[in-house]
């Protein structure tokens, strides 16, 4: 079995312009496969109890679907993951107005996102390295904005994802991975078991806005301080998964220490055995149900159904801008960006 990192090509953007997929491989036989457009995760796979891999991550065979309307399979996702209210806010006594790509909001970035441009990679030992400069002005965010996000499978089958920016206006910065996971390889999701290490999560309103309020989880169906199948409330007649069409939803992780590392999410799927932690610097982990997937979308040899996938973005709050009591996401000149998360697969007897 080769190990470290190869490349192949993976289509070309219509100006011509050839996309990569890179292949990474650790010693224990877990692969992952990211492409430099959109930073995005096509495949990952790990094994189950006994040893047999699968491709846990949602996703498509070729480039084409995911320069369509695709919901964010695998992307990196910026200049600010989640949502900001009417695309609007002030910043330093000036409005700044975004695209609205989401009903009312702007979502993730704008239509024209980091998860639809070419990224620059470049492998640098063990690493897939990439880099793109958002220009003032893209997508209607202040100032150039410079990211790089690192890829890394390590031997202890975490794959590492380390995000880095600098910018040279003030400017709104929340960077997340979007990977819609099924730890099964096939079928719903809702028998997977979650643990989230949060004691409160933020609420939205029927436009999937935050309220500011920050609503204890004791009580409601979004306590997952204990594991529990993300199906088994989440048909209950709550306010919350009415407005969200089931859990899409930010958790505030309880954080000791700050920024220190520390395990947001536990994800078990019995019959595999198969176990996914998220381990991050973030405040926030936004848990997604997979409420939008209708079987319209078919990759790699399957339809993609209703709640086929969840998401784990781990994140600072969304629609910060507008809520100065959620921890800032306004990045300055001569700040230093950076946050590290680990999605960590083993496996359950």
């Amino acid at each position: 079995m080769q190990t470290g990192i190869t490349q192949a090509p993976f289509g070309q953007l219509p100006d011509g312009t050839p996309i990569t997929q890179f292949t990474l491989t650790n010693a224990r036989g877990m692969v992952a496969k990211i492409i430099d457009f959109g930073g995005i995760i096509t495949e990952l796979h790990a094994p189950d109890r006994n040893g047999k891999l699968a491709d846990v991550v949602l996703g498509f065979d070729t480039l084409e679907p995911y320069r369509g309307d695709s919901p964010y399979f695998g992307a990196l996702i910026g200049r600010y993951g989640n949502r900001i209210g009417k695309g609007r806010f002030m910043l330093d006594g000036r409005e700044v107005q975004l695209p609205v790509n989401n009903g009312n909001n702007h979502l993730h970035g704008g239509p024209q996102g980091f998860h639809k441009v070419k990224w620059h990679a470049t492998v640098e030992g063990g690493s897939l390295r990439l880099a793109y400069r958002s220009m003032d002005g893209e997508e209607g965010y202040p100032g150039n904005l410079d990211v790089t996000v690192i890829y890394t499978l390590n031997e202890d089958n975490e794959l590492v994802v380390r995000f880095h920016a600098v910018t040279d206006a003030p400017t709104p910065v929340n960077l997340t991975q979007h990977s819609y996971f099924n730890l099964a390889g096939k079928g719903d999701i809702l028998g997977h078991e979650l643990v989230i290490d949060a004691d409160a999560f933020v609420a939205i309103d029927a436009e999937s806005i935050p309220t500011g309020e920050l609503t204890p989880v004791t009580g409601t169906p979004f306590d997952f301080r204990m594991p529990r199948p993300i199906g088994e409330r989440i048909g209950q007649p709550d306010k919350q998964l009415r407005h969200g069409l089931g859990y899409d939803h930010n958790f505030v992780l309880n954080k000791p220490n700050g920024k220190s590392m520390t395990r947001a999410a536990r994800v078990v799927e019995p019959e595999s055995g198969r176990v996914l932690e998220l381990w991050t610097e973030e405040p926030g982990v936004q848990f997604y149900s997979g409420n939008f997937l209708d079987g319209s979308l078919e990759g790699k040899g399957q339809s993609y159904e209703h709640r086929t996938g969840f998401c784990l973005e781990p994140q600072h709050f969304p629609d910060s801008p507008n809520n100065p009591s959620f921890p800032n996401v306004i990045l300055r000149p001569g700040q230093v960006y950076e946050t590290e998360s680990r999605f960590r697969f083993a496996v359950e007897e």
